[in-house]
């Protein structure tokens, strides 16, 4: 999954910073980020799912990567403490897959006007709350591996018209597209707080 790996290194993440990975999930791109990172600060990768954060923390043992802190999202309290704590966030979003059609392509057919509605709003909370942990002059990335702009280009911009967002700033933002780069579908936003 080439496009997935290129969000870690859009973060422009360094040594000894602090970062979060919002949608952690198993780990694949808590371990790019502590690469990047050379084992040096702290990561805290969050999920709602402990099964894949125990995944996770099995795949950090074996990569030698002891800068990586799992955290389960059971309550709001595990944000709230992170308050204005970070210098990076990474957001890899829960979407509709739309832009991996080739890996799935029964998706197409399963997919429900509904089901994208309460992920668009999922998204949105997801920035809305997360968004909170970053720090003045910290940045963070919000992907999907959407083409969807309503899960893309739009959420970042209801969420920078938001209360919540007016502290932050767009720097830059790239889609991939299946047939014009040859990858899956892809999208990313990079964005400063102020």
């Amino acid at each position: 999954m080439l496009d997935h790996k290129l969000s870690p290194p859009f973060l422009q993440v360094e040594p000894g910073m602090r970062i979060m990975d919002a949608c952690a999930g198993a780990g694949g791109k808590t371990l790019q980020l502590a690469a990047l990172m050379e084992n040096k600060g702290q990561i805290i990768a969050t999920d709602i799912y402990q099964s894949k954060l125990n995944e996770l923390k099995r795949r950090a043992r074996r990569a030698g990567a002891h800068n990586i802190e799992t955290r389960l999202i059971d309550s709001t309290k595990v944000i709230k403490k992170l308050a204005g704590k970070m210098d990076r966030l990474l957001i890899d979003a829960p979407c509709s897959g739309l832009g991996v059609l080739r890996r799935n392509p029964d998706a197409k057919w399963k997919l429900q006007p509904e089901f994208i509605d309460e992920i668009r709003a999922t998204q949105q909370d997801i920035l809305q709350r997360y968004s909170t942990v970053v720090k003045p002059d910290g940045m963070m990335v919000y992907a999907t591996c959407s083409i969807l702009a309503s899960e893309n280009e739009n959420q970042v911009q209801e969420f920078l018209k938001s209360e919540a967002g007016a502290t932050f700033e767009l720097v830059e933002e790239q889609s991939l597209l299946a047939h014009r780069d040859g990858f899956d579908g892809f999208y990313m936003a990079l964005m400063k707080k102020k």
